[in-house]
């Protein structure tokens, strides 16, 4: 009998701190926060991938990137030299950004704690 009562126990405690993930999912916070990663990421994806592909595009077929720029140095060096600086950059304003986002989390983890839907 006692294993049978601690079994008992230890569901009904599972059971009441377990969360219920539709209702979070559905949260008026919890929708901002999805619109808002999605409203950065979506167009600095874009922009990185035809950034990105635009270089061996360019190479490939045209000659547009063979001219001179600075002495010996072709244009295609210099985007090539760009696509390090854009990845650092977008890396950096990533990370800002994830701050913001994981403040909306905590906010949104507050409001489960305490019961609330947001």
């Amino acid at each position: 009998m006692g294993m049978q009562e601690r079994s008992l126990q230890q569901t009904t405690r599972q059971q009441q701190t377990s969360l219920d993930y539709t209702k979070i999912v559905q949260s008026a916070s919890f929708q901002h926060l999805m619109k808002a990663k999605r409203n950065f990421i979506f167009p600095f994806t874009l922009f990185f991938l035809a950034f990105y592909f635009t270089l061996p595009i360019l190479t490939s077929y045209s000659k547009v990137l063979n001219n001179p720029a600075i002495g010996s140095i072709s244009w295609a060096w210099i985007f090539a030299f760009a696509q390090f600086i854009m990845t650092w950059t977008l890396c950096s304003l990533y990370s800002k950004r994830a701050a913001k986002f994981d403040e909306l989390v905590e906010k949104i983890k507050q409001e489960v704690s305490k019961g609330g839907e947001g």
